[in-house]
């Protein structure tokens, strides 16, 4: 189901108030202040944020960001003391225009709400994450029900703010089994506040191993309460020393360069290696490629990672382009059209079912031609920020993002590693050591499963010719259109037709009858398009060679011993990991699945929740 925005209303007081619940969004007297009493009070900042590495805040129910809000300003207070991680739960977050309303009334907040509006999510179900203050700060709100969306995450909470509309008003928020799922995601010594000091709250913390204790209440509220977790389950995710944050990657494809950026963004320093002279010369070479999510009935672990992909892609599209790195992109649109008329209504009704109108719409064949410039025969999903990207140039300006905290070894070769005194040592075909740290991320695309320690992966190469098209010799079509095949809007004078697809297939050369096939794609996708615009089929183009999984969903995560006992919990290699079998979804998948390796790798909490974490294993294989 969508998600349904919270409508703004406001009360005889101008206090931001609920329909949904008829009640408040925060006290009448000065929502910051108490902010700062319950939430950051009640846990001891910013005072405990000094001497710490990295700080994880869990908060349910976002609202209008008024916690998060007091909680960025009370760190740049305190000098920005250590990473900071707010994890924020919504299931009915607001429009931008509603938010930008309800955060007018903190004018000594408005900077850091005029840069949270700035980078406000798509209101679609999921994780998505926020990349502030130079990457020192990582707001990542959840939208989706509470009682759902907790029992997926992935993170130690060292500071819980518990927040809702009141336990008479919206009872599920207080419930036995949040209270369950917040002692899941609380580290050891995890402090809780909150304003409420419902009796039945209470027990259920105590319950779940919670000390719990009344102080002073804000303004005219008498008490709140405030809780320090007991249990004495192991820290699950450790923060890694400054002198073991060192990383090799293995290929400078679309995959290895995303993740050496993202490690390096956390200030480790990446050596990454290439057989190739440069990077982006396999797989990623293409010169452009789609850019666009694939929705489902079900909305299965294929739909999720890609909605959650394209979007982590756009972001991260946008910030090297400001940065003014060489990454090139266009966001014309693209249009996915349906195979036939049973095709047409099955998308009509996912859209009807599932995803905003802003996100993306549905439209009739009418709407479809007159969008394109051309007479279809079936309508289609349109999706206002899909386009294309040149996935060679993504990986160049990933390396060049952090010029201090990456290096690039390319036309370097690597014949085999091993782990040796905590370190992975990586070697040539002389046996000279190459390159060595206490993590190794394997990214080759299909020569991964050549080593010993990946070769049990079910991996398949499929290899892909695309077409090249001269754009003069074309109609000006936009914007991009997908569906059998796709073309993209010109490039360099270029329009790119595609992909042909056949497994375990290594001829490197073009060939006549892909080119041939390729154009019968794009004659479906076009009706008539050869006819009015007759094409040579002797063209240019270029060959490639995708990772495929099984399944189509790639392979990401902590490289599992193949022999090992329990597939559920296998034993792994020590700071081994792997991005593999993106496919044919490099540019969609890459930004995201590299946050959530480094994320992963860090310690951090994860962008994935629980289920696409297990989707994407390597140990579902076993």
């Amino acid at each position: 189901m969508p998600l349904t925005p919270a409508t703004l209303r406001f009360d005889a007081n101008g206090t931001p108030w609920s329909e949904r619940y008829g009640d408040i969004y925060h006290a009448q007297q000065g929502g910051p202040g108490e902010a700062r009493h319950v939430f950051l009070g009640g846990n001891g900042l910013p005072d405990r944020w000094r001497g710490t590495d990295r700080f994880v805040i869990l908060e349910t129910g976002f609202g209008l960001g008024l916690n998060f809000l007091t909680t960025w300003s009370a760190w740049r207070e305190a000098g920005r003391p250590c990473n900071l991680h707010f994890v924020s739960v919504e299931a009915h977050p607001f429009t931008l225009e509603d938010l930008h309303k309800g955060e007018a009334a903190w004018p000594e907040l408005a900077p850091l709400a005029a840069e949270l509006q700035a980078n406000w999510p798509e209101l679609v179900p999921g994780i998505h994450r926020i990349v502030l203050e130079g990457g020192a700060l990582l707001l990542t709100l959840v939208f989706g029900d509470a009682q759902k969306t907790l029992r997926r995450l992935m993170l130690a909470a060292d500071a819980i703010y518990l927040d809702g509309f009141s336990p008479n008003k919206n009872p599920e928020m207080w419930s036995p089994e949040i209270c369950h799922a917040i002692a899941r995601l609380a580290a050891p010594g995890a402090t809780l506040a909150t304003w409420s000091v419902n009796g039945a709250l209470r027990r259920n913390l105590a319950a779940h191993e919670f000390a719990l204790e009344k102080k002073p209440g804000f303004a005219d509220k008498r008490h709140m309460l405030t809780g320090r977790y007991q249990s004495r389950k192991p820290v699950r995710y450790p923060v890694i020393s400054p002198e073991k944050r060192q990383a090799v990657v293995l290929g400078a494809g679309i995959a290895g360069t995303s993740i050496a950026y993202a490690l390096a963004a956390r200030g480790w320093q990446v050596t990454v290696l290439e057989r190739r002279m440069d990077a982006g010369m396999g797989a990623s070479g293409n010169l452009a490629g789609v850019m666009r999510p694939l929705p489902s009935m079900d909305d299965n672990f294929l739909a999720r990672l890609t909605r959650a992909g394209f979007l982590t892609a756009l972001n991260h599209l946008k910030t090297v382009a400001a940065a003014g790195l060489p990454a090139r992109f266009g966001i014309t649109g693209a249009l996915h059209l349906a195979r036939d008329k049973a095709h047409e209504n099955v998308q009509a009704a996912i859209i009807q079912q599932q995803l905003p109108q802003g996100f993306v719409q549905f439209l009739e064949r009418e709407a479809a031609s007159k969008l394109l410039g051309w007479s279809l025969p079936f309508g289609g999903w349109f999706f206002p920020k899909g386009g294309w990207a040149q996935p060679f140039s993504l990986c160049r300006a990933n390396l060049a993002a952090f010029p201090q905290h990456i290096r690039l070894l390319a036309s370097t070769p690597v014949a085999a590693f091993a782990r040796k005194d905590d370190m992975w040592r990586l070697s040539g075909a002389d046996g000279k050591i190459l390159a060595a740290a206490p993590h190794l991320i394997v990214a080759g695309g299909v020569d991964s499963v050549s080593f010993p320690h990946l070769a049990w992966m079910p991996q398949k190469s499929a290899r892909g010719q695309v077409t090249w098209l001269a754009a003069a010799k074309l109609p000006a079509l936009l914007p991009l259109v997908c569906g059998r095949g796709y073309l993209t809007p010109e490039v360099d004078g270029i329009r790119v037709a595609g992909a042909s697809f056949q497994l375990d297939d290594d001829d490197e050369t073009l060939r006549l009858a892909d080119q041939e096939e390729n154009l019968a794609k794009l004659d479906l996708l076009l009706p008539d398009f050869a006819a009015d615009y007759p094409i040579d089929t002797e063209l240019s183009g270029r060959v490639g060679f995708r990772p495929m999984s099984p399944d189509r969903l790639p392979i990401v995560g902590a490289v599992p011993v193949p022999d090992t006992k329990n597939a559920r919990h296998p034993a792994v290699y020590p700071g081994l990991w792997c991005l593999q079998g993106y496919g044919s979804r490099g540019i969609v998948w890459s930004a995201l699945l590299a946050d959530y390796l480094a994320s992963l790798i860090a310690g951090e909490p994860l962008p994935l929740e629980y289920d696409l974490v297990r989707a994407i294993s390597p140990a579902r294989f076993l």
